[in-house]
């Protein structure tokens, strides 16, 4: 399959006619989205979930379906029978591609704020979106997209949730609050310039496109 990065959080899977979108948010340019037969949200906030550009493309695609979490689901509404919630363990396949729910919870922010209901995806059991958290996949996965800056996170952290996971290689993201420089101090300590993961670390422009074979 093709793997497009967007934005901040957000990629897109397409094979064969097949378009599958992940998270994507408020930082995401806009039309992203467009023919996607169905789209993945992890959780509701802001730089994962834009309901402006979901209501935009249902306005386009009345068939277009939506997996995500409970919480997430009360927010946009049934729809018809469009959106439906998933939780740990679920299997299901969107737009044509298996895909299986991992994990509950956001990672901790703060021990002060609540925390958010938070769900993984792995898809045709070889790419892994954590959302928002350090979640094990369960199962091995070939590539691991790598939040690479959060409030809730650091870079030991990163590091050592990669080696854990074990993936062939990471791809960068949730990176849209970093310039460049903090861009390329994170992009290095993943990779080669890094204490070393076993993976090889993919840092792609947003639009960019990378195969996975």
């Amino acid at each position: 399959m093709d793997l497009t990065k967007y934005g901040h959080a957000c990629v897109v899977l397409s094979d064969a006619g097949r378009r599958l979108v992940i998270d994507p948010g408020g930082f995401t340019e806009p039309g992203v989205i467009g023919d996607a037969g169905a789209v993945l949200v992890t959780h509701e906030h802001p730089d994962h979930l834009d309901v402006a550009a979901l209501e935009a493309a249902w306005a386009a695609n009345p068939d277009l379906r939506v997996w995500t979490t409970a919480a997430v689901a009360e927010i946009l509404g049934d729809r018809d029978g469009r959106v439906t919630a998933v939780r740990d363990g679920d299997t299901f396949t969107a737009a044509g591609f298996d895909v299986t729910a991992v994990g509950e919870w956001h990672a901790t922010i703060h021990p002060d704020l609540p925390r958010l209901q938070n769900v993984g995806f792995v898809v045709d059991g070889t790419v892994f979106h954590p959302g928002d958290a350090f979640t094990m996949p369960g199962r091995p996965v070939e590539t691991l997209l790598t939040p690479a800056h959060a409030p809730w996170s650091k870079l030991q952290e990163i590091v050592d949730w990669v080696r854990a996971v074990s993936p062939a290689r990471t791809v960068s993201v949730h990176d849209g609050a970093l310039n460049d420089r903090g861009l390329g101090l994170v992009n290095r300590m993943l990779g080669e310039g890094g204490p070393g993961t076993g993976a090889q670390h993919l840092v792609l422009t947003s639009g960019e496109t990378v195969r996975l074979d």
